[in-house]
């Protein structure tokens, strides 16, 4: 702890003695008198900041993990682990600042205070830490100390639920055929005859037989269904923040439709690589991501997917309303050969559509709740 004197204290301290030193010079009663009251409220203001910060509080937030809009109360409990006198506690929320004023407190005492959580926009948000902070009221003078530590709660992006995926939008759970030969795999493809180190158990006796040689089954190598999701996060790609949020959350909602029907997925945002394997570890990194004037734009996604291992199936492309048509269609027609895209255009308030350029789709969709439908439509 460190007795600290705002400027507003030092200015009064400072007045308070120019004006005793020119009272005493020019004999003027009043203004020594104004003087000494200065001086005395500064010394009192040191005075009422001493001593020890016998406070011991505990910050607790009920979910460290809620959707975006979801009310939340903050707890400060405050113990006096001896005789306290009225303080005031102090604490970052967000980009806002709590106050919380304590009142005398005799050993063992509690003193309970909710404050609210603003959970209006996705985010994280930090809450805390905790000061205890003593001096006058007129903030002259002050001593605080650290007494709890800050906590992160996790703001979700909203995400809807999408029906199972139909046959025809992703591959299925076979896998897709590749041209890669393997000894080994479940697409049966040719024979071949047997070298030294083969599995003897794929050997085809039959055939062997009749060619009087030992013949072994040859396979196609197949992958499972792998979907990308690839968000743009360049400031200019989107008109507004709110746009920002929603290609957020229609990205968030595929890629967690996608983990619940246990697929496998790749989630680009930007120049990162979203890692995580279960939905809620999703939306934790999904309630970080921002936007910046360098990120990623839409037209560089293909690029950005074709970097990554060609192992996906369908590619689904989001962003927001700047880029036109022709930049998305021009974009989608750079997407690795085999691998099916759909570019998402987010306009707020725009009516639900779909076009097709060859195996690609371009659509539009202006809020969350028509994603549902869209998708019925890019299957369609």
């Amino acid at each position: 702890m460190r007795t600290k004197v705002s400027a507003l204290g030092w200015g009064v301290a400072v007045l308070g003695l120019a004006a005793l030193v020119a009272g005493r010079l020019l004999g003027w009663v009043e203004l020594s008198a104004i003087g000494v009251g200065c001086v005395l409220v500064v010394v009192a203001g040191l005075v009422m900041s001493s001593g020890r910060v016998r406070h011991e509080v505990a910050l607790e937030l009920p979910e460290r993990r809620v959707q975006v809009g979801q009310p939340v109360l903050g707890r400060l409990e405050t113990t006096a682990t001896a005789r306290a006198l009225p303080a005031r506690a102090e604490l970052p929320v967000g980009r806002s600042h709590v106050t919380v004023w304590l009142p005398s407190l005799a050993a063992g005492a509690s003193h309970d205070e909710l404050f609210i959580v603003p959970t209006d926009r996705r985010s994280v948000v930090q809450v805390g830490p905790v000061r205890i902070r003593r001096g006058d009221p007129l903030g002259l003078v002050s001593r605080d100390r650290q007494v709890a530590d800050a906590v992160e709660l996790l703001v979700h992006p909203r995400v809807v639920t999408l029906a199972a995926a139909r046959p025809g939008l992703l591959r299925d759970l076979e896998g897709q055929a590749t041209r890669d030969l393997s000894d080994s795999d479940l697409s049966f493809h040719a024979l071949r005859e047997y070298v030294p180190g083969d599995d003897r158990r794929m050997i085809h006796w039959r055939t062997s037989a009749r060619t009087n040689k030992l013949m072994v089954r040859q396979f196609e190598d197949t992958r499972r269904t792998r979907t990308t999701v690839a968000l743009s996060t360049a400031t200019g790609d989107y008109t507004d923040p709110d746009e920002f949020e929603m290609a957020v959350s229609v990205a968030a909602s595929l890629a967690q439709h996608v983990l619940r029907d246990e697929r496998e997925l790749t989630f680009l945002a930007g120049a990162q690589r979203l890692g995580a394997l279960i939905p809620s570890a999703l939306l934790d990194e999904c309630s970080r991501l921002v936007t910046t004037p360098d990120g990623t734009r839409t037209a560089d996604l293909p690029h950005r997917v074709a970097a990554e291992p060609a192992t996906s199936s369908i590619a689904f492309l989001v962003g927001g309303s700047t880029a036109s048509a022709d930049a998305r269609r021009t974009a989608v027609r750079h997407v690795p050969t085999g691998l099916r895209a759909v570019a998402v255009s987010c306009r707020t308030g725009a009516q639900v559509e779909v076009r097709q350029d060859g195996l690609a789709s371009l659509a539009t969709i202006g809020s969350l709740d028509d994603l549902p439908r869209l998708m019925h439509r890019v299957v369609v």
